[in-house]
């Protein structure tokens, strides 16, 4: 990776060779300042936006090819697409504020074939700035979590303890508000439902969020509930959950907290995750 997609305090091991040119995104680091302060304004300003982060497979959810996290029956839907309202998702993921990618040159294509709108930032900036711990020093006392209820319950017990509350820079997270880790595309609204009663009672001002495909069709309604920022950053809520996959952007030095014993992590879809990197196992209850 040449220097110019390096970012203070994070490590990137991703071997894709878009990182080894500055053809690729000549304005990595430009474009990371204009994000870093527009997020700031934004919350500040009580500004309410959406951030959707665009992956492959939101690419085959959208075309409904099915494959991978895609495929019926795996992880986002129970149902056939026939049996479900595709359209809705189709629709929704044209309504949100804000939109990132990776720089990968192959997701990007992917991008422009299923979504109109313009991509406004790379979507390592997400990883990378929950890496190297910028979000929660820069956000605390207003940041909550938008995710797989199991997961959510997997970081509320991590966040118990102080050496994670050290590693993270933070004592706490304002709101865990959860959703079904598996087939929440199965009915759009009832999971708005479960999303919205929760949303309606937090205080955050900002969300950070991996919530899978079902986010195309549910990102653009979270508006309705309250009035923070909502920030998708996928797979970076694996890390805060201690299940992170260091080959992913970003995350080469992250160190995977767990808790020792907890059978929360039998239930969890870790996307991948197979115990590489550092591992720190916490004692069960051990601080409350």
């Amino acid at each position: 990776m040449i220097d110019l997609y390096t970012i203070d305090g994070a490590v990137n091991i991703d071997k894709n060779k878009c990182f080894d040119t500055e053809k690729t995104y000549p304005k990595f680091q430009e474009d990371l300042e204009e994000f870093k302060n527009l997020l700031i304004q934004l919350v500040e300003n009580k500004d309410c936006k959406t951030f959707y982060k665009f992956g492959d497979g939101d690419y085959y959810f959208l075309k409904k090819i099915p494959t991978g996290s895609a495929r019926p029956g795996n992880r986002a839907l129970s149902k056939s697409y026939d049996q479900i309202n595709h359209k809705d998702y189709v629709d929704g993921v044209g309504k949100c504020d804000y939109y990132t990618c990776e720089i990968y040159p192959e997701n990007r294509i992917k991008f422009v074939e299923v979504i109109s709108n313009k991509i406004d930032f790379p979507a390592e900036y997400g990883y990378a700035l929950i890496a190297n711990k910028w979000f929660f020093d820069t956000f605390k006392g207003n940041i909550g979590l938008i995710g797989a209820k199991t997961k959510m319950e997997m970081i509320e017990n991590l966040m118990e303890s102080s050496q994670y509350q050290e590693y993270l820079h933070l004592d706490k997270f304002e709101d865990y508000i959860g959703l079904p880790q598996k087939f929440a595309c199965d009915d759009l609204n009832e999971t708005e439902r479960i999303v919205g009663e929760q949303l309606k009672n937090s205080t955050s001002k900002i969300f950070l969020m991996g919530m899978g495909h079902v986010k195309s069709g549910l990102i653009h309604r979270l508006k309705k509930y309250t009035d923070a920022v909502f920030l998708d950053v996928g797979s970076g809520i694996d890390a805060i959950a201690g299940v992170i996959d260091i080959e992913r952007p970003y995350f080469g030095d992250w160190t995977n907290y767990q808790i020792d014993g907890d059978e929360l992590y039998n239930k969890v879809d870790t996307l991948g995750y197979y115990g590489k990197g550092k591992h720190i196992i916490l004692e069960r209850f051990n601080e409350v």
